[in-house]
């Protein structure tokens, strides 16, 4: 009896100082993806027709990275703005290409570009594309 209340402490103390650390508050956290200054864009898709004839769908991964703290801020909260302006850009430019024509990266990063200016009212953040798919 007594050897299970002393194994029952041993486990309860040696798992206590990892609870403690556990809580804890990190120093030097850092935001995840990309910096301080970086906001991540949701997923961006648009349905393109392929060359079968068949549908397909276009996925942008994308960013925006702003330097000036108020701007930042606001940026954070014009999220659902930017992702609705960016995912109807992007709607419209795929219906125009023809079947099984992939994308042109530079357009896409300078309108939409564009589009971040335009939400925000002024310039000052700079649009980072990370991946643009094809499927």
């Amino acid at each position: 009896m007594h050897r299970r209340a002393l194994i029952a402490s041993l486990v309860l103390s040696a798992a206590a100082p990892s609870a403690a650390l556990a809580s804890a508050p990190k120093k030097d956290e850092k935001k995840k993806g990309g910096g301080l200054s970086f906001i991540q864009i949701p997923t961006l898709t648009a349905t393109i027709i392929r060359r079968t004839g068949g549908r397909g769908v276009v996925t942008v991964e994308s960013g925006v990275d702003i330097a000036d703290d108020k701007l930042r801020e606001y940026a954070e909260k014009a999220v659902p703005r930017l992702r609705s302006a960016f995912n109807g850009f992007l709607q419209s430019y795929v219906q125009g290409l023809s079947p099984g024509s992939p994308p042109n990266a530079d357009y896409l990063a300078r309108e939409l570009q564009r589009q971040t200016d335009a939400v925000l009212k002024k310039p000052g953040a700079k649009l980072l594309l990370g991946s643009i798919l094809m499927n």
